[in-house]
């Protein structure tokens, strides 16, 4: 069975034979998606609980950081490749760049990579890439070691989220000291969403002797959920000790041996068979096109006196397919309203979920003091902006791949042509982490402080009581004024209290709004910069279809066109050349659909 690269390179030397550069184009982004093959997998969980050990473990080097306390702050990819070796991905202004918004990779020591993705290390690093030579890896895929998301790392969750539809599959990772928590099982529900495959893994298992009753737990509450997902138990640390010893029988009980017998199994071969899927609809669509200019010409070339009837009846399609382009068809007007009205959505649900998060926030400030208790709120705050925007997130990609879905089909059923495989990539940045929130003044007073403001409230009192006396022949400081003031300076002080208390919860609300409004207003960006992004994405796909189809037809009617003014004796030679050239397409359409029978797996 001839092999894909062989099979594209014949089709490639066919599209550059029958001069058709726009075919030839695209072949070459196929080349490349072909010679280049990815299956992202993201590893994710809350912070602390394994997840760059899971990865170390896998590769069998440790490249991610791991101590007690660190914790991964910027994503870690690790592919494979033909030697060791790590770069980072530096912002610009981290690399000494003025220009702004332009990134620069720095080759480092693999063995400093884990330094360098933690701590203020990490400051105005983007990513760090590492290629290892491993089998695990030979076939394409990646691994990422993602930042902490839910919990305490809620504020990072965005940026994890904005990753998943990109993402084949997503590891998530959770210690088997305790079953999943609600954040936990919020952002598996949202994982479930937007990536096809879901795996969780219970990592810890040596440390914790319960963790098959943990693991039962689990498996209930994605049941409950109705997430589809995997609960796999693993042990990181007799993983690595079974890579040091060469134990066989002991990497099998850590569960890192099963664990990527399933990434090859359920992730790596179904990413393959989707993308041998893809690439049997471009080779038969090339096909396709460039046999119908040949098989044209040979049939005005075999049936002189029925040509002018061929090149009406192929007049006529090219007609129709230029219609089909120039006027404001169905596909086009369903797209822009789609997109008119998701727009709309989008900042309404932004905004709305905002409002929910504002008044609990205003109520959580009106019920106490938020002087003393401004770092858990802010904490709180993050937490419930974090899963906010996650959510809004997860709804309008949804509602994106609906809407890609009805223009898909609308276009379908208007021309008759089935669309390549549509490959919609991550928008231009990710969902930066959200800014952390002002401080505010804590409420709290020195001794010195509340001593002053009692004497002056109680100076009033002193001195009105004590003229009062006075008159009654007693001196003006005298137990009466004496006792007047400290209740004039007790009233003074409570007051005061009560002004700044009402102070710090003005302020607190007024900050918590103008955080609510930036995050829309910076989230709402991405967010349709996303939509966008389909849109451009349906919309070139659909226009190159199209212009594909009409280039084709044009060719025919050129073929007919010449063939009918070929002179009888090179007409002959004309034949054999062009049934030639037909039977080289022939066999590539037949070599493609040898393709067929090994597509296998589920489509994303």
């Amino acid at each position: 069975m001839p092999t894909p690269g062989a099979l594209l390179d014949r089709a490639l030397a066919l599209t550059a034979l029958c001069e058709r550069p726009d075919l030839h184009r695209r072949l070459t982004r196929v080349k490349q998606r072909v010679e280049a093959p990815s299956v992202r997998v993201l590893v994710v969980g809350e912070p602390k609980q394994g997840k760059s050990s899971l990865v170390n473990a896998l590769v069998g080097a440790p490249v991610c950081p791991v101590a007690d306390d660190v914790a991964t702050t910027v994503p870690t990819v690790v592919r494979s490749g033909e030697s060791p070796r790590a770069e980072l991905l530096l912002a610009g202004a981290a690399a000494g760049d003025d220009g702004g918004g332009t990134t620069t990779r720095l080759p480092v020591p693999i063995e400093t990579v884990a330094a360098r993705v933690t701590g203020t290390a990490a400051e105005g690093v983007l990513q760090a890439e590492v290629e290892l030579p491993r089998r695990l890896l030979a076939d394409g895929l990646e691994l990422v070691d993602t930042a902490g998301v839910g919990g305490v790392g809620a504020a990072h969750s965005p940026t994890t989220i904005d990753l998943l539809p990109s993402a084949d599959a997503v590891l998530f990772v959770s210690d088997a000291s305790q079953e999943f928590t609600a954040p936990e099982l919020a952002f598996l529900t949202q994982a479930a969403a937007l990536c096809p495959t879901v795996v969780c893994v219970l990592t810890k298992t040596d440390a914790c002797p319960d963790w098959r009753r943990i693991a039962e737990l689990d498996r209930a509450h994605l049941h409950a959920a109705e997430v589809p997902a995997e609960v796999l138990p693993v042990s990181a640390t007799l993983g690595v000790l079974a890579l040091t010893t060469q134990d066989r029988e002991l990497q099998e009980e850590s569960g890192i041996g099963a664990l990527a017998r399933y990434l090859r199994r359920e992730v790596v071969e179904r990413a393959e068979a989707l993308s041998r899927r893809a690439l049997v609809h471009d080779l038969s669509s090339v096909a396709e096109h460039l046999a119908l200019a040949v098989r044209t010409e040979l049939r005005g070339l075999e049936d002189p006196d029925g040509r002018e009837e061929l090149v009406g009846e192929l007049e006529e399609a090219r007609v129709a397919v230029e219609e089909l382009r120039r006027r404001s068809s169905r596909w086009q007007q369903t797209l822009a309203d789609g997109v008119t009205d998701l727009l709309a959505d989008i900042d309404h649900d932004l905004r709305d979920r905002s409002r929910v998060v504002t008044r609990e926030a205003e109520e959580a400030i009106d019920a106490g003091d938020p002087g003393p208790a401004w770092r858990e709120l802010a904490e709180w705050l993050d937490q419930c902006i974090a899963l906010a925007v996650a959510d809004s997130f997860v709804w309008a990609e949804q509602r994106s791949q609906f809407l890609a879905e009805q223009v898909i089909g609308q276009f379908t059923a208007d021309s008759g042509t089935a669309l390549p495989e549509l490959t919609v990539g991550s928008a231009a940045e990710a969902l930066e982490t959200l800014v952390d929130l002002p401080a505010i003044d804590s409420g709290a007073l020195p001794l010195r402080e509340r001593v002053l403001i009692g004497l002056r409230g109680s100076y009033t009192g002193v001195l009105m009581t004590g003229l009062v006396t006075s008159l009654a022949g007693l001196a003006i400081i005298n137990p009466f004024s004496l006792a007047a003031g400290v209740l004039m300076g007790r009233r003074a002080y409570r007051d005061d209290k009560a002004q700044r208390l009402s102070r710090r919860q003005s302020e607190a609300k007024s900050i918590v709004r103008r955080h609510l409004d930036e995050v829309v207003f910076q989230v709402g960006k991405q967010l349709k910069d996303r939509l966008r992004l389909v849109q451009r994405t349906l919309r070139d796909t659909i226009t190159d279809t199209v212009d594909e189809m009409s280039q084709s037809l044009a060719d025919a009617v050129k073929a007919a066109q010449r063939a009918s003014r070929s002179a009888t004796a090179e007409r002959d030679a004309q034949v054999r050349a062009v049934r030639q050239r037909l039977a080289e397409l022939d066999r590539l359409a037949r070599d493609v659909r040898s393709l067929e029978p090994g597509l296998t797996g589920g489509t994303r």
